[in-house]
């Protein structure tokens, strides 16, 4: 947590400080609203505590400021015993508290706290509101283990993280992970698939809007990157940004500042940055059509997350975890006793290669749910048919890794690329046909976005029929 102090005695602005010090409280000081505002527009701040009179700008001009610009965070301010209509007044400016002088120091730092876990719990609601909730890492293989050694390793540092690995493997569940593991754990996890968002509604969606900026912009929006305050920012399927996105982004990691679309001013941001790719990046860079530059911004530390057919002997207790997961979700309609996963589904389950991973698993197991008709699962209630692959044709891929951007990066060496497409393609063809060729429903269920899936329609030629 990070105070600003307000006020133009310096006494108080440094009895103030070292009161916080000692609660283990992070803070700066200004002498005027002027100086504070130049800060706030410079480093990002959790919250305000400022004196109302004071010369040059005082309180409540610099309050009004704060909320003119859109500069986030709450403010406290403090007042003379005959300043209390002034009080009232910038409360209802916005200020969110305030206090008399002579006042408790122990009260100063309860009403901060408050005020600051206040902002906290309403950023993680809207955090929760405007993204998904993902399911745990679940295991206890060598791979498992592997990725959570990674994990561990990274989650104490700010440093930038790229998250690699087929779609449905698991890349935000290792990113929220990180995010539970890190001191941030108690600020907000702020999740963006943009892949799913569109082209012309990105840029408002990452930086916010002011009000006119568009048409139909008839109010200011804060975004994600705001929204994530001093938290996490998850940005996944980052090989779907456009390139000129991509510089702003870049722009954006090189100053720790954004600016809201028609803004005239950078905000600071104090999120950690984390990105996955289920895309060959690398040979996107060497295409042109990933930025160089933003991609070493991004590899600073790299995790591969394996697929599911690497994790086979972890596939029970996935299964057994997703299938409690979706009990809880769909009512009374399947009690915690019925229907069970029956040995023999088990089995089906982990002879089965999984192209769409642990996401493919959790529809299959929902499916199966709706139609078991039996105290428990069986084989013919997976729906697997003859698209299962038998375990001799599982796909080598990397374990789970952590490494410096000039490290080895994940290969797929042999004939394994070639399995891999063929997986891949029959995951496709399976989807089309599942929901009448209709390309954006398949992409949902790949859980690819529509663009991805029309370049891999093109790629295995499927355009005029699988």
């Amino acid at each position: 947590m990070k105070v600003l102090i307000v006020d133009d005695e310096r006494n108080i602005r440094e009895s103030i400080q070292l009161l916080l010090k000692l609660e283990g409280i992070e803070s700066s000081t200004a002498a005027d609203g002027r100086e504070a505002l130049e800060a706030l527009r410079s480093e990002a701040f959790d919250a305000v505590v400022t004196d109302l009179k004071m010369p040059v700008m005082g309180g409540q001009e610099l309050l009004e400021r704060i909320r003119d610009e859109g500069l986030r965070g709450p403010v406290i301010m403090i007042s003379a015993l005959g300043e209390i209509g002034d009080a009232v007044k910038a409360l209802k400016t916005g200020a969110v508290d305030y206090l008399i002088k002579p006042f408790d120091p122990d009260e100063l730092v309860v009403k901060i706290r408050a005020a600051v876990d206040n902002r906290r719990r309403g950023d993680k609601i809207e955090a929760v509101a405007r993204t998904a909730a993902s399911s745990r890492l679940v295991g206890e293989g060598e791979a498992a283990a592997a990725l959570r050694r990674a994990i561990e390793k990274v989650a104490d540092t700010g440093s930038t993280v790229l998250i690699s690995g087929e779609s449905g493997s698991g890349k935000e569940v290792v990113a929220r992970e990180i995010h539970a593991r890190s001191p941030r754990a108690e600020e907000p996890f702020v999740a963006v698939n943009i892949g799913a968002v569109h082209e012309n509604l990105m840029e408002s969606e990452l930086f916010g809007h002011e009000k006119g900026a568009f048409t139909g912009a008839d109010a200011r929006k804060i975004g994600l990157f705001e929204i994530a305050g001093q938290g996490t920012l998850f940005l996944d399927e980052i090989g779907e940004m456009p390139l000129p996105l991509q510089v702003k982004l870049l722009r954006v990691l090189q100053e720790r500042k954004i600016r809201r679309l028609g803004g005239t001013r950078d905000i600071p941001i104090g999120a950690r940055i984390i990105s996955a790719t289920n895309e060959d990046i690398e040979a996107m860079v060497r295409e042109g059509r990933f930025r160089e530059d933003l991609y070493y911004r991004l590899n600073v530390v790299r995790i591969a997350v394996p697929p599911l057919r690497d994790r086979s002997e972890d596939i029970p207790l996935i299964a057994e975890y997703l299938l409690g997961k979706l009990k809880s979700s769909m009512g009374s309609r399947t009690s915690a006793e019925r229907p069970r996963l029956g040995a023999a589904a088990l089995r089906a389950l982990s002879d089965y290669s999984f192209p769409g991973n642990v996401r493919e698993l959790e529809n299959i197991l929902e499916r199966a749910l709706i139609y078991a008709e039996e105290p428990e699962i069986l084989p013919s209630d997976l729906g697997l048919g003859g698209s299962a692959l038998p375990a001799a044709s599982r796909l080598a891929t990397p374990r789970p890794s952590l490494s410096r951007a000039d490290d080895e990066k994940p290969s797929i060496g042999g004939q394994a690329g070639a399995s891999l497409d063929s997986v891949e393609r029959e995951a496709i063809v399976r989807a089309l046909a599942s929901f009448g060729g209709n390309r954006t429903r398949a992409a949902q269920e790949l859980g690819i976005s529509r663009r991805t899936i029309l370049n891999k329609i093109k790629k295995y030629g499927l355009d005029s029929g699988a």
